[in-house]
C-alpha cells in the first residue's frame, strides 16, 4: 500500500483516556511516500523466506498459511527483511515508529483510527475479548461485552476491517516491531528515527490478541529488549516497508 507523505501529531493528547506518559505529542512530517504491507507477515511468507517456521509448534499458535507469523524477535524481523531484499532485488525494511503510527492513524486524530470509542474495536482488531476468555479464562481482564471471533491465538491476516487507508490489523492481532530504539519521549521533526546505537530496548507497536482495548490505541507504545530470548512471544510479529520499488 502506498502511504502518502504528510504531517501529523504523533502521540496522544493529554486528555485522551488511558494515555501513558511516553505519548507526549510532537509534530512529525513524513517527507516521502512509502509502501507499507497491507497485512502482517504470514506464516507462509516467513517460512518461504527464512526456511523455518517462526512458531516451531508452540501450543497456542494455529498453523495456517494466512495466519500472522508470531514468535518473531527483532533480530528475526531484521533478518527477514535482509533475506527478502536479497531474494527480490529490492530493499525491504521495518517501518520507523513514526511511519507506523502515521499509517495506523490514516489521517485520524482519535484514540483509534475509526474513532474514540472501543465499542467497535472487535470489528477492526483481534484483542482480549469474550472469545479469548471462553477459551482461556485466565484472561479474565478482557472485554467480555465484545466478541471478535478469535480465541487464544493470532488470526488470519485481514480477518477484520481495514483503516481508512486500507491497512489491516494495526490495532490488534500481533504487535509489530519497528526500527526505533525505545525512547521515553517521542521525537518530532522530519522522518524521525530513535537512536539504534545502544541496542537496549526496541519499540513494538500495535495491539495483540491478548491486549486490553487501551493497549490497542493508535498512540500506545511498548518496548522489549533486543535479545532473542526476550523478543520471542506468541503475540509478536511484523509487517514490512518496501523502501525502494523498481
Amino acid at each position: 500500500k502506498l502511504v502518502p507523505a504528510g504531517e501529523f501529531q504523533m502521540g496522544s493528547p493529554e486528555a485522551e483516556p488511558d494515555r501513558e506518559d511516553d505519548e507526549t505529542r510532537h509534530l512529525v512530517k513524513i517527507t516521502k511516500p512509502f509502501y507499507l504491507g497491507v497485512y502482517e507477515v504470514t506464516q507462509q511468507q516467513y517460512e518461504k523466506v527464512m526456511g523455518t517456521r517462526s512458531w516451531q509448534g508452540e501450543k497456542y499458535v494455529k498453523e495456517g498459511a494466512d495466519y500472522a507469523a508470531s514468535y518473531v524477535s527483532h533480530d528475526d524481523a531484521v533478518e527477514f527483511c535482509r533475506r527478502l531484499s536479497k531474494q527480490e532485488g529490492v530493499e525491504y525494511r521495518l517501518p520507523t515508529e513514526a511511519e507506523w503510527e502515521y499509517a495506523c492513524r490514516a489521517g485520524s486524530t482519535s484514540r483509534f483510527s475509526f474513532g474514540d470509542s472501543a465499542r467497535e474495536l472487535h470489528r477492526y482488531a483481534n484483542y482480549a475479548d469474550l472469545s479469548l476468555y471462553e477459551e482461556d479464562d485466565s484472561f479474565h481482564y478482557g472485554d467480555l461485552t465484545a466478541n471478535d471471533g478469535t480465541g487464544r491465538r493470532p488470526a488470519p491476516i485481514g480477518s477484520y476491517l481495514p483503516n481508512a487507508w486500507g491497512i489491516h490489523d494495526m490495532h490488534g492481532n500481533v504487535s509489530e516491531f519497528v526500527q526505533d530504539q525505545y525512547l521515553a519521549q517521542l521525537v518530532g521533526g522530519n522522518d524521525p528515527l530513535g537512536d539504534l546505537e545502544k541496542r537496549s530496548n526496541i519499540v513494538i507497536r500495535g495491539g495483540t490478541w491478548c491486549s486490553l482495548a487501551d493497549y490497542c490505541r493508535s498512540g500506545f507504545r511498548l518496548s522489549c529488549k533486543f535479545s532473542n530470548n526476550e523478543g520471542h512471544s506468541d503475540f509478536r510479529g511484523m509487517r514490512v516497508v518496501l523502501a525502494r520499488k523498481k
